[in-house]
């Protein structure tokens, strides 16, 4: 029994372009569909979770999924909205990255139940590879003009005077690569829907129009919107670049502050499509949040749903003790149970200064550790004002002004948290 895929698509605002008669096409009963993905790096990144999210669903309503990674194709490099061509891998590395990442899609997609829409991953590679290009030209270049090729938006553009690297032969045949997958897709696994990125519709017709012309078939295309973000800056983007699924690119906790930092009109829009809560369980965060903006319930539940979906409950507690440390109430217990890798990425930027080891296990006079020491404050003067004020804490406790630091006050035997009122931070580092 299926249920409605593209109704649900519709309300989470996840349906760009139909192909008439798709909709229909999917309440007949089981159906395959995939969705390509590029193999250049070992890790998905946020801008892949679209695509993610769309085969989860359609797995949801009963449909079978396939995840394609484009091996070959991520050796030629797709033209759709980008100004250059990518670098080529080879083939060690493609199949090094497919296994990352499959790891990587089986904590949104059931492989493996054994049940008849359990999801499959394929390589493009794997049918392309022993292909000649004799074969390719005569058995698929021939069912398609250069007229039709040419009328692509992706190609016009890359074609039109604005650019000026013009386009290669190689990016001009991605089109055919691609329709071709489509077609050899429908021919061994009865997959009749091909879904992907708006950019990627002309690609994606190119495909339908090859099962037409040569099976004499139907393939039907569905694309998603592109995510923007409200202030025009791109998505999943930082200053120090994407934001990864893999743990080792980027942490949980910043994965975590990268959702619980959406704005309020990015959070409404993204609820609806990077979770699998109801319509009526975010309609209700909706006009919660709407009532009292300042709680940010809408990010907090974002991040909590996908730091658990794309890392554990586990991450999740951690990333969110991390965040009350810094933003909160907390304790120096807290800071002392953070592991060393956490607490500088919590306090990124912070200055710090280096204290011998041998200094802190003889004592260290709070007053010299704030100023002559560190030059965390300008005097001593200025620091017996500060600790007489009650401004100063060390880790995350308030301290007198006859204090000495020790041992005792060591994070992971190496830091020391200084603090200045509720914003100004300093580390002593240990050595």
């Amino acid at each position: 029994m299926v249920s409605n895929f593209v109704e649900e698509l519709q309300w989470r605002g996840m349906l760009h372009d139909i192909m008439p008669g798709t909709e229909e096409h999917l309440l007949t009963g089981m159906q395959s569909a995939y969705v390509g993905i590029d193999p250049t790096a070992d890790s998905l990144h946020i801008g892949h979770l679209v695509g993610v999210m769309m085969l989860r669903h359609f797995q949801l309503a009963g449909h079978r999924p396939l995840a394609l990674i484009g091996g070959a194709t991520g050796m030629i490099g797709d033209p759709s909205g980008k100004s250059t061509e990518r670098n080529l891998l080879d083939e060690t590395t493609l199949r090094m990255n497919q296994e990352a990442i499959k790891g990587q899609l089986a904590r949104f997609l059931d492989f493996d139940s054994g049940d008849e829409n359990a999801a499959l991953m394929v390589n493009n590679y794997d049918w392309m590879k022993d292909f000649t290009f004799l074969e390719f030209i005569r058995d698929v270049g021939k069912h398609i003009t250069v007229n039709y090729m040419m009328a692509k938006d992706s190609v016009r553009k890359r074609l039109s005077e604005e650019s000026k690297e013009g386009m290669s032969f190689t990016e001009f045949t991605y089109q055919l690569v691609q329709g071709y997958d489509f077609l050899h897709l429908y021919r061994k696994y009865d997959c009749t829907l091909q879904m992907g990125g708006s950019d990627q519709w002309g690609n994606i017709t190119t495909g339908t129009e090859l099962i037409r012309r040569i099976e004499s078939g139907k393939g039907f295309a569905l694309t998603c919107p592109l995510i923007t973000k409200a202030d025009g800056t791109k998505f999943g983007k930082t200053e120090s670049g994407n934001i990864w699924l893999d743990p080792h690119k980027t942490s949980p906790y910043r994965f975590y502050q990268y959702w619980l930092n959406t704005s309020d009109d990015d959070a409404e829009k993204y609820i609806k499509i990077f979770t699998f809560l109801s319509k009526d369980a975010i309609e209700t965060l909706v006009s919660q949040h709407r009532e009292a903006p300042h709680k940010r319930q809408l990010q907090r539940k974002l991040a909590e749903e996908l730091t658990i979906l794309v890392h554990s409950k586990e991450d999740l507690e951690n990333a969110e003790r991390a965040s009350e440390i810094l933003f909160g109430k907390s304790t120096a217990e807290a800071l002392k149970a953070l592991s060393s890798a956490l607490f500088l990425e919590i306090f990124e930027g912070v200055p710090q200064a280096s204290i011998p080891k041998g200094d802190i296990e003889a004592g260290l006079d709070i007053v010299a550790a704030l100023s002559a020491r560190t030059g965390f404050l300008k005097s001593n003067g200025e620091a017996r004002r500060e600790l007489k004020q009650q401004s100063i804490s060390v880790n995350k406790t308030r301290v007198e002004p006859e204090y000495t630091l020790t041992t005792s006050d060591l994070i992971q035997d190496r830091f020391i948290l200084l603090q200045r009122g509720k914003k100004s931070y300093f580390i002593l580092v240990v050595d």
